[in-house]
């Protein structure tokens, strides 16, 4: 099964997780994460795996692909501290900081000198930083190729000049590294977030075909090419699932040629089906086009759908909604704010106050992106593992708000 749709969850036990931890309630399931996991290295069983750990940090995503076993890919202080803290071992390790501030590469290179964790470099600048700081480790520089894909343009990197040396200044940079004393091992691109269509593809394959060329007539040696991630999941019932094998073919041609070992770095892909939010209706309301349904999770809870007009598929869980007539409706949240919407006109069966709703692919930038903004706390996590259940992170109190205030 190449795709998990919110169909596909059991309403029985959501209904019984909603019930015994209350919601907003986040419910990941590793079995799933691990079938992902599979299905990826199937794809690529050449390739390093490196968990993208943004897309979810939680420490039992993080243990679950540890044991499967995926390295991970860091881009904060924070991420990497987790990532260590859960036991990847830092050859295993690629840290990918955007614009690092100063106590972040402080931190990074006091925990990976010595060790053979890599630093990716998205500018000539980071690598004075580093060696300032007495870092001479393993590298990769990050190119800007100029093309860029993805779900929504805020998540197009290969377009966007901030990630990136610009491919025509990246020969300087890998010689200056070289010349500086710097373990300079290869090149990192990414194309984009939540690449799906064949025209992803394309832009993915020509961004990999940019690192080819400059691994071809690189001035330094190199062996190995890191492609990034971005794999997408189909969010609207009607999409079809990412064709993995037509993405890892274009990757093995582009690459063709070349004695380099290949890194991904997939985060979205292993997580994202694996994950349901779960919301409670607190209030319905009459509209001249809608039903509204107030839910109890809103934008501080999910936050795709207000940032980036995301798409996530909802599903009535009342034991009798299939007995019940379909109504336009949209679900909006309890936050001050207009933006705070989860869905709009959705044929769903008709909402009553009480009913517990599903909103899928909610594994990825979920959890990871919830905000106390309207000082609202933040929710719980159960992860499923076979058939049992755990609470993983617990929700957050009032009280939780001020305790690190003066």
């Amino acid at each position: 099964m190449s795709v998990r749709r919110l169909a596909e969850w059991s309403d029985t036990r959501l209904r019984r997780l909603a019930d015994e931890h209350g919601t907003p309630l986040y419910v990941q399931d590793h079995d799933r994460v691990r079938e992902n996991y599979r299905r990826l290295v199937d794809a690529f069983p050449d390739a390093d795996v490196l968990y993208a750990v943004k897309a979810n940090a939680g420490r039992h995503v993080l243990d679950t692909l540890r044991e499967a076993g995926a390295g991970a890919e860091c881009a904060s202080a924070g991420e990497l501290k987790r990532a260590l803290d859960a036991g990847f071992d830092p050859s295993d390790i690629h840290y990918t900081p955007v614009n690092p501030p100063a106590r972040d590469l402080d931190y990074a290179v006091d925990r990976l000198a010595d060790t053979d964790a890599t630093v990716t470099v998205g500018s000539a600048d980071t690598l004075d930083r580093l060696a300032e700081r007495g870092f001479t480790g393993r590298v990769l520089v990050r190119v800007h190729p100029g093309v860029g894909a993805g779900h929504s343009a805020e998540v197009a990197t290969g377009a966007d000049a901030k990630f990136g040396v610009p491919r025509d200044r990246v020969h300087g940079v890998l010689a200056d590294a070289d010349d500086r004393g710097f373990d300079v091992r290869g090149l990192h691109a990414h194309t984009g977030s939540g690449l799906l269509t064949a025209s992803d593809r394309d832009d993915h394959r020509t961004v990999v075909e940019t690192l080819a060329d400059l691994v071809a007539d690189s001035p330094v040696d190199l062996d190995r090419v890191d492609v990034g991630g971005g794999f997408g999941v189909p969010y609207r019932e009607s999409e079809p699932p990412l064709d993995l094998d037509a993405v890892a073919a274009a990757t093995r041609d582009a690459l063709a040629g070349l004695d380099v070992d290949l890194v991904i770095e997939p985060g979205r892909y292993l997580v994202a089906d694996a994950g349901v939010l779960l919301t409670t209706v607190n209030t319905t309301k009459e509209t001249d086009g809608d039903l509204l349904a107030g839910v109890d999770a809103g934008m501080t809870t999910l936050i795709r759908p207000a940032l980036y007009d995301a798409y996530h598929a909802v599903r009535n869980l009342a034991p009798d909604a299939a007995d019940r007539i379909s109504v336009s409706t949209s679900v909006v949240g309890p936050v001050c704010e207009s933006a705070d919407v989860l869905a709009e006109g959705r044929d769903l069966p008709r909402v009553e106050r009480g009913d517990l709703l599903a909103v899928g692919n909610a594994g990825a930038y979920g959890v990871e992106m919830a905000s106390t903004y309207n000082s609202r706390p933040r929710p719980a996590v159960v992860a499923l593992d076979g058939d049992g259940e755990t609470l993983v992170r617990r929700r957050e109190t009032l009280a939780d708000l001020t305790l690190h205030e003066a």
